[in-house]
C-alpha cells in the first residue's frame, strides 16, 4: 500500500478559519483541504438546508421539460417513466412516478430486463408505450445516447424528456428536452448529481409551478440519498445537501418499502456506509437476479403488510446474489492464475455461463487481489456484455473509447462502465485494452493508495474533536471520513490480538508515549501485519470511531495499514 500524506494547506488561512469557529487547528485543515475557508461556507458545510439547493431552471432545458409535463397533465395524456435496472435507475421512477401520480392518474412504469433489453432505452420499452398509448416518456438515469431509440420514438408519435448525469456524446437525442448537468451548454451550478438527482431537480421544478417549495419535497429525499450513495457520486455541494437531509428521512420517517427493509436489517440507524452496503444492494439484487420491477413496486408500495413481503423476496434475491458472486470471483481468479496473467496491466476475463447480474460486483472484487482496471465478460444473446471497474487515478472511460474498433457499444463513467462486443472481438478487444492500460498507467498509480489527510499525536483525539469529525458526515467522494496516521505507536499485549471466524483480523491496544491514554483498535483483513506490532514501535493509517460494548461507549481506530518504524 502507497502511503500518501497531503499536502498541507495554507497556515495562514487555516489559522484564521480555527479562530472563526473556535476549533483546534488539525480540525481546520481538514476543512482547507475540502475547500472550506471562511465562516460561511463552515456554515453550509455543516449545517446543510434546503436553502442550500439550486434553482432547477437553470439546468438547460427545464422550462420545456415542465412544459411538456405539464400539457400532458392538462390533456390527460398517458405518460410512461422509464429507468435503468439498477439502484440509481429504480429509485428515479420511484420518485418520479410517485410524484406525478399525485398529479395525474395515468402515469406507467418501465424497467428494461437486463438480459432480454440490456442497459438504457430500448426498442422493445418504446414498442410497449406505443401498445400502452403513451405519448410522452420521462427517461431517468439513461438515455443522453440513445439517438436512435428517441428517433423511433417520435417515428410513432411519443414524445421523449431525458433526465441523465451520463456523460454525452457528441450528438443529443432529439428529445422535448435533454436535462444532463454534463451537457456542455448547460450552465447549472452543479455537475455530479446521480441520475435520482437530476429526477428530483424535475421534480422540485413542476412542485414550484404548483406553489411548493423543496421543503415540501422532503418524502422524496430518501429516495434521493439511496441513489446518490449507491452511484458513488462526489458527496459534496448539492449531493451532499441532498444526501444530509434524506438520511434525516431514512432515519426518522422513510417511506414505507425502506422501512420494510429496515425492519428486516434491525438497525436503529443509518449512515451513508451502511446505505451502501445494507440497503443498496438489497435493492440491486432485484435487477441482478430477477427483475429491476421488484424494487420499483417495493420503493412505490404504501402498505406495510405487502411492502415487507416485497423485502422478502428482495431479500432472497440478496443472498442468491450473494452465492453467484462468490462463485464468480473464485472462477475468475482461477482463469487468470491458469493464464498465467498474474502480472499483466488489465483483467480482462469472460465465461459464456456467468451471471449478467453479478459481474459489476464481481469486477470489483477481482480489484481487491489485482489491483488492475478489470473487464468482466459474460454471454448474453449473440453478443458478449461486461461490466468494467477502475482504479484510482485511471480514466476508464477513455480507456475504452481507445478500444472503440473493437466495441460495439459502451457508457459509463470514469470509473465504471458496461461495453458490448461481438464474441469474435474478444481476443482483440483483450489485447487492445491491456495495450491502452499498459501504456496509459503510470506505474505510481499500479499499486493501492492510503491517501492520509494528516498526520496526529494521539492525544489529539478527544472526545470534542471526534464530534466535530462526526458533523463533517455524510462521507464519500470528495468528502470522505477523515484518514489519519500517526507514528511511535506501540500494543500494550492486552487482549487477543487475531480474531475474526477466519482470524484474518488483528485487534490492539494501543498507546503513544508515556503519558498518552490507550486506545482500542480493530484492523479488518491485516491479521498478517501483526508482527510488526511485537516490542517495537509502528506506524498506523487509521480513521476514528466510535466502539460500542456493554453499554460503554469509548473511541477506537479502526486501522487500514500499518508498517514498522524506519
Amino acid at each position: 500500500m502507497r502511503w500518501t500524506l497531503s499536502p498541507e494547506p495554507n497556515a495562514e488561512i487555516t489559522q484564521k478559519l480555527a479562530h472563526s469557529l473556535g476549533i483546534e487547528t488539525i480540525l481546520a485543515k481538514l476543512l482547507v483541504q475540502r475547500g472550506i475557508t471562511n465562516f460561511e461556507q463552515a456554515k453550509t458545510f455543516f449545517r446543510p438546508s434546503f436553502d442550500d439547493l439550486h434553482d432547477p431552471f437553470l439546468m438547460k432545458d427545464m422550462d420545456r421539460a415542465v412544459t411538456r409535463i405539464e400539457k400532458a397533465i392538462s390533456q390527460q395524456e398517458s405518460i410512461l417513466v422509464y429507468g435503468d435496472y439498477d439502484v440509481d435507475g429504480t429509485t428515479s421512477v420511484s420518485l418520479m412516478a410517485s410524484y406525478l401520480k399525485t398529479r395525474h392518474p395515468a402515469v406507467g412504469t418501465y424497467i428494461p430486463d437486463r438480459y432480454a433489453e440490456g442497459y438504457g432505452v430500448s426498442f422493445q420499452g418504446i414498442d410497449f408505450a406505443a401498445d400502452n398509448e403513451v405519448s410522452l416518456i420521462i427517461a431517468l438515469d439513461c438515455g443522453i445516447k440513445a439517438l436512435e431509440k428517441v428517433a423511433y420514438a417520435r417515428e410513432k408519435g411519443i414524445d421523449f424528456i431525458i433526465c441523465d448525469h451520463h456523460r454525452p456524446g457528441k450528438e443529443l437525442p432529439d428529445a422535448v428536452a435533454v436535462l444532463d448537468p454534463k451537457r456542455a451548454d448547460c450552465q447549472y451550478p452543479y455537475e455530479e448529481l446521480c441520475g435520482c438527482g437530476v429526477g428530483f431537480k424535475l421534480v422540485q421544478a413542476l412542485a414550484s409551478k404548483q406553489g411548493q417549495t423543496p421543503t415540501d419535497l422532503r418524502p422524496y429525499l430518501d429516495l434521493v440519498a439511496v441513489a446518490i450513495a449507491a452511484d458513488i457520486v462526489p458527496i459534496t455541494g448539492e449531493n451532499r445537501t441532498l444526501a444530509f437531509l434524506g438520511l434525516q428521512v431514512i432515519n426518522q420517517d422513510p417511506r414505507t418499502g425502506i422501512k420494510a427493509m429496515i425492519h428486516q436489517l434491525k438497525k436503529d440507524s443509518f449512515s451513508i456506509t451502511d446505505v451502501v452496503f445494507l440497503i443498496a444492494p438489497r435493492i440491486n439484487a432485484a435487477g441482478r437476479i430477477k427483475h429491476g420491477n421488484h424494487a420499483v413496486e417495493l420503493l412505490m408500495e404504501n402498505d406495510l403488510k405487502t411492502a415487507l413481503n416485497f423485502a422478502g423476496a428482495i431479500e432472497e434475491n440478496n443472498q442468491q446474489r450473494k452465492v453467484l458472486d462468490k462463485t464468480i470471483t473464485r472462477e475468475a481468479l482461477q482463469q487468470i492464475e491458469a493464464d498465467g496473467e498474474q502480472d499483466c496491466a488489465a483483467t480482462v476475463v469472460y465465461a459464456e455461463h456467468w451471471h449478467k447480474g453479478v459481474i459489476g460486483i464481481v469486477a470489483s472484487r477481482l480489484i481487491e487481489t489485482h489491483y488492475r482496471p478489470t473487464v468482466v465478460f459474460t454471454k448474453s444473446g449473440d453478443t458478449l456484455t461486461a461490466s468494467a471497474r477502475s482504479v484510482k487515478g485511471f480514466d476508464l472511460y477513455k480507456a475504452l473509447e481507445a478500444c472503440s474498433t473493437f466495441i460495439e457499444q459502451f457508457g459509463g463513467h470514469t470509473y465504471a462502465a458496461g461495453l458490448t462486443i461481438k464474441e469474435e472481438n474478444y481476443p482483440a478487444f483483450k489485447a487492445a485494452f491491456e495495450t491502452v492500460v499498459n501504456n496509459s498507467l503510470p506505474e505510481a498509480l499500479r499499486s493501492p493508495e492510503i491517501s492520509i489527510d494528516a498526520e496526529i499525536s494521539l492525544s489529539q483525539l478527544t472526545p470534542k474533536c471526534y464530534r466535530i469529525l462526526q458533523q463533517m458526515a455524510p462521507f464519500g467522494p470528495q468528502n470522505r471520513q477523515p484518514v489519519f496516521s500517526a507514528s511511535g505507536l506501540r500494543d500494550d499485549g492486552r487482549g487477543k490480538k487475531i480474531v475474526g471466524a477466519d482470524q484474518s483480523h488483528i485487534r490492539l491496544s494501543v498507546y503513544e508515549g508515556v503519558n498518552t491514554r490507550t486506545f482500542s483498535a480493530i484492523g479488518f483483513g491485516l491479521a498478517a501485519k501483526e508482527p510488526l506490532t511485537r516490542d517495537t514501535p509502528f506506524k498506523a493509517v487509521f480513521c476514528v470511531e466510535e466502539n460500542h460494548w456493554n453499554n460503554h461507549t469509548s473511541l477506537q481506530l479502526r486501522l487500514k495499514d500499518i508498517k514498522a518504524e524506519e
